[in-house]
């Protein structure tokens, strides 16, 4: 009984080595996988815009004051001019 599982797997074992190589009428170019490359996609993530702190203080006359502090010089006097515009802030000098 072990003799008949041998000679199988000897048989399997010969039959697959045998079918690697490229029969007679192919050549090796058309037997050869072709392989696709692609790149990977990546997607692109806007930066958050620079953070403005602002501290917002209202007196008794209805009047604003704010200070502002942030990273980005520009962003700060972006903010800045916002405020003035709806709250009605100081006057530039």
């Amino acid at each position: 009984m072990k003799a008949i599982w041998i000679m199988c797997v000897a048989v399997l074992i010969t039959a697959c080595g045998s079918s690697s190589s490229p029969p007679a009428g192919q050549t090796e170019e058309t037997a050869a996988p072709k392989v696709v490359v692609e790149k990977e996609k990546v997607e692109k993530v806007r930066p958050l815009p620079p953070e403005v702190r602002i501290k917002l203080k209202r007196d008794g006359k209805e009047n604003y004051t704010w200070e502002l502090s942030g990273t980005d010089a520009d962003e700060v006097l972006k903010v800045n001019e916002k405020m003035r515009k709806q709250l009605g802030g100081e006057k530039t000098r």
